[in-house]
């Protein structure tokens, strides 16, 4: 292969003339060249990249690898059964593992953590421009008339997806549709995408009223901080919870559950509002983002991941009430990136039955996270911690 000028060809002209198999090859040598860069580590994998090419990534020229690390298992108690689940945690991040390690040992010797999914809807909002405002509230009243016929061309798309409400918002003469809908095992984003767009040709055609400017408006809302998915959620809302004794918070965590609360108050919350954050929390996307990376999951959603608050109260027996609140957790146990081979097998590992409880499961790592991170900081040792664990 002659030597490449920068410009003179794309990276995706370079593959078109061979097999799926060869292109990632034909790409890394053509860096190489342009470059003077030897990839010969990112040319190392074990995955299938052309069973992949066109569905999880595109040009693809190799694999990076994130070393993954384990902590747990983590006892849990979610959709009607209790199991203990090894938490993967793809990172470069040092203490991380550990970290979250600590806070599963605490919720072990308190007898796990409990989960539950509030809501369970996936959400697309496209984007409709009207001639008046007066039109804008015509066209939501059509919309609300031709529901069953605009819910079945949705449908129409999908054996899994069951569009379950279209809830509209105005701002002057643009009106967004907010169709959630429930994804069964997909996290959906794909699917609520497709179908949405077959609703919208389907609205186009039968009236005049409005005219779709975007099929996504942003008042979807992902991979983006929102006031709206923390307010209504989005994917799945989940709560985990657990009842920690005082004497397990002295022996994992060496504090007390006083020191636990004020901590939690004046970070998490007060420190939280004077930021003006949306999430109210110590650290919620670091596991949540290894997580999403191990899994197979899109890891964007790391952002909406940190929509979440962590809670804590002092009981009257002396014990330590803690919970976390995610809103917006995005998951699925089939599609996406779940058919990669290295994602595939420890999702496997992981042993969730359903994307239920795998997002229950996201969500007790989570407040083990959140658990032994608060507990560092109530015994001023995270500096020591990282200083030891992450150098």
């Amino acid at each position: 292969m002659k030597k490449l000028a920068r410009g003179e060809l794309s990276f995706h002209q370079i593959g078109e003339n061979c097999s799926l198999e060869e292109a990632p090859e034909m790409r890394r040598k053509a860096l190489e060249q342009m470059t003077g860069v030897k990839l010969e580590h990112v040319g190392k994998y074990s995955i299938n990249l052309a069973a992949v090419t066109g569905k999880n990534i595109d040009n693809p020229v190799g694999a990076v690898q994130v070393p993954v690390g384990v902590a747990g298992p983590l006892k849990v108690k979610a959709e009607g059964r209790e199991a203990e689940h090894p938490i993967f945690l793809a990172t470069t991040e040092g203490a991380l593992v550990a970290s979250v390690n600590r806070g599963c040992s605490a919720l072990n010797k308190a007898g796990g953590a409990r989960a539950i999914v509030l809501k369970d809807e996936m959400t697309r909002a496209p984007a409709f421009r009207c001639e008046s405002a007066g039109d804008s509230v015509k066209f939501v009243e059509w919309v609300k008339g031709n529901e069953e016929k605009i819910r079945a061309e949705a449908e129409s798309t999908t054996k899994h997806g069951k569009l379950v409400s279209i809830t509209p918002f105005f701002i002057g003469r643009t009106v967004w549709l907010r169709f959630s809908y429930h994804t069964g095992e997909a996290s959906g984003l794909n699917m609520v995408t497709i179908a949405t767009k077959k609703a919208v040709d389907f609205i186009q055609k039968s009236q005049e009223l409005a005219k779709c400017i975007a099929l996504s408006g942003n008042a979807c809302i992902d991979k983006k901080t929102s006031a709206m998915n923390f307010i209504l959620g989005r994917g799945k809302s989940v709560i985990a919870e657990a009842t920690i004794p005082a004497v397990v918070l002295e022996e994992v965590l060496k504090c007390t559950p006083e020191e636990f609360v004020e901590v939690n108050y004046r970070k998490n919350l007060l420190g939280s509002v004077m930021a003006g954050a949306h999430g109210f929390n110590a650290h919620a996307a670091n596991p949540a983002a290894a997580m999403l990376i191990a899994l197979g999951q899109d890891e964007a959603h790391a952002v909406d991941a940190s929509y979440c608050v962590t809670s804590a109260e002092a009981n009257s027996d002396g014990s330590l009430y803690v919970s976390v609140t995610m809103p917006s957790v995005y998951v699925g146990s089939l599609g996406g990136g779940t058919r990669v081979e290295t994602q595939k097998e420890l999702l496997g590992a992981t042993g969730v039955e359903s994307a239920r409880e795998l997002a229950c499961v996201l969500a007790s790592a989570v407040l083990a996270g959140e658990i032994s991170l608060v507990g560092a900081l109530a015994t001023g040792t995270l500096a020591s911690a990282h200083a030891e664990l992450g150098r």
